[in-house]
């Protein structure tokens, strides 16, 4: 086994060493081995390193990346475990691209009103209708100008 130090595994990884020893804490990486009282890393902890940095750069919580290291079924193996949380992730992105989608609308929709005074329009009273106005809808709402 090769042994890094701390500060060799944050150049070959990006990650600050005092990441790294929060990483440990938290349970997301193994206990490092000690030698002498110093953390000695090997090539498996650099690897997990950095799937745990890929993981996040993909959007996934610390809490994520814990169950994809460790927690549910330890018995399969990381592939599998790797594809139900990325599948899971893929079905929360697509709920937020939908959200934001929604946000755009209504951001769009507040632009696009044309009310003089913003006690006078009618987008924030169809807030809890289940449908966001239409334009000429709005437009029937506020009057003539």
């Amino acid at each position: 086994m090769s042994e890094l130090s701390i500060g060799e595994v944050a150049r070959r990884t990006g990650v600050k060493p005092s990441a790294l020893r929060y990483y440990e804490q938290e349970g997301l990486l193994p206990r490092a081995a000690r030698t002498g009282g110093r953390r000695r890393y090997g090539e498996r902890d650099v690897r997990m390193v950095e799937l745990l940095r890929f993981a996040q750069q993909a959007g996934f919580t610390l809490d994520e990346i814990k169950k994809l290291f460790h927690r549910f079924d330890a018995k399969a193996p990381l592939g599998a475990r790797w594809r139900l949380l990325a599948q899971s992730k893929l079905r929360e992105l697509d709920e937020l691209q939908a959200r934001i989608v929604q946000m755009r609308r209504a951001i769009e929709q507040g632009l696009a009103c044309g009310c003089m005074r913003i006690e006078e329009c009618t987008l924030a009273r169809a807030v809890g209708n289940a449908r966001a106005p239409t334009r000429a809808r709005h437009r029937a709402e506020r009057g003539p100008a």
